[in-house]
């Protein structure tokens, strides 16, 4: 059996490959770039582009099954693409953000219109919908964790149910290769409710040292997310955050029901990340340069 992994350099896509290759299947890795791409050994490496559907088709050639990383605007192209194939099986990176019923088009709309290309087809499905993924810490924190040892956000009350990318992954790789799942939309969170705040400690926990969390207005993380995202994001994530605090989201079980173990909590994605918090030594230098200085 073949398996095509669009996305393959991604959190996801690059654990999904190394565990296809641990379970013994031929492993068709699709990236932009092979020469940068560093995949696991094993992997055959092509190059391609979901926004060129054109260039998967010797990719394709022989594939059974498909992971498909979630680009809307050619979904359809490439879907019928891989009918054509001989892809029998797809599964979806998508999101729960499908399920949003407030009228965010952004993120839910990007991911139903991949969800629509797959159902609409002939091809057996399964849509992969995670939560938050623990990782947004990193475009959040990491480099004031780095540099100040401080990490800033609104609601620091908000509970959240981050997942882990190799949950996300596990579950992902279930899916291509047992049977069972056809049909299936898995719902993914971590296996706790956990604050911002508390997501610090983890993190200052995770690297043995002090991390201060301060709280800052929305109007202030407005201003601060604009420069790195889409202000439709800007505003999803400030609407998810003040809603946690009226309607506390709950954990599912959905990874251990369908991998067979609990959820990686917070507190494990924190430890195994703990070198992406890790002071620079530029940054590091600052630090003990302030530390000496005498207290006034």
């Amino acid at each position: 059996m073949t398996v095509l992994v669009t996305g393959a350099t991604g959190s996801v896509g690059r654990l999904v490959t190394a565990h296809l290759l641990a379970a013994g299947v031929r492993v068709r890795a699709l990236t932009r770039d092979p020469a940068a791409a560093a995949l696991p050994e094993g992997a055959e490496t092509r190059q391609g582009d979901l926004l060129r559907p054109d260039t998967l088709r010797p990719a394709l050639e022989g594939v059974e099954r498909l992971y498909l990383f979630p680009v809307p605007e050619t979904a359809r192209a490439v879907v019928e693409a891989a009918e054509e194939a001989g892809v029998r099986r797809i599964v979806v990176l998508s999101s729960s953000s499908v399920l949003d019923a407030s009228g965010d088009h952004h993120s839910g709309e990007h991911h139903r219109a991949v969800e629509r290309a797959v159902e609409e087809s002939g091809v057996e499905w399964t849509f992969v919908r995670p939560d938050e993924f623990a990782s947004n810490v990193l475009w959040k924190w990491a480099e004031s964790i780095r540099t100040e040892d401080v990490a800033r956000a609104p609601y620091g009350a908000a509970l959240r149910v981050p997942v882990h990318e190799a949950d996300v992954a596990d579950v992902a790789a279930a899916a291509l290769l047992e049977d069972g799942h056809a049909g299936r939309a898995y719902a993914l969170t971590g296996p706790e409710a956990i604050t911002q705040a508390d997501q610090v400690r983890a993190i200052a926990r995770a690297v043995g040292r002090p991390v201060a969390f301060v709280e800052i207005t929305p109007e202030q993380a407005r201003e601060a997310m604009a420069a790195a995202m889409p202000a439709p994001v800007v505003e999803m994530v400030l609407r998810y955050l003040a809603d946690a605090l009226a309607h506390p989201p709950v954990p599912v079980d959905t990874v251990e029901r369908v991998t067979g173990r609990p959820a990686r909590t917070f507190a494990r994605w924190a430890a195994d990340h703990a070198a992406d918090f890790a002071p620079r030594p530029a940054a590091a230098g600052r630090r003990a340069a302030r530390d000496e200085e005498p207290a006034a």
